[in-house]
């Protein structure tokens, strides 16, 4: 049975689709059938650009605990940025050369 269930946000990103980046200026969520994921239903999300067409998409399709689980590792990566201090949206200045890249965690 189809859910139903999807909203629309618009967002300020990048992504990428093929060899380009494009930007991405709305994001739709739904709990649904995917596509091409082997399950009856999943989270999937639509990173698009309507002004540019239709091939300016990113798909994603998450089964439900890979879904939760990337929610709390966005929650657990914007609370250390915050904590640190570093949390913010600004413009790209020069990037330090001290800077030595992400530190990933399990």
């Amino acid at each position: 049975m189809c859910t139903m269930i999807a909203h629309q946000v618009k967002i300020e990103g990048r992504g990428k689709s093929g060899p380009d980046w494009i930007e991405v200026r709305e994001a739709y969520v739904s709990y649904d059938h995917p596509y091409d994921l082997p399950l009856e239903h999943a989270l999937n999300i639509d990173f698009v650009n309507e002004a540019v067409g239709p091939n300016a998409r990113v798909a994603v399709e998450l089964s439900v605990d890979a879904a939760r689980q990337l929610v709390k590792t966005i929650q657990a990566v914007l609370a250390q940025a915050d904590e640190r201090g570093v949390l913010e949206d600004r413009p790209l200045a020069a990037v330090s050369a001290s800077c030595p890249g992400p530190v990933v965690t399990a």
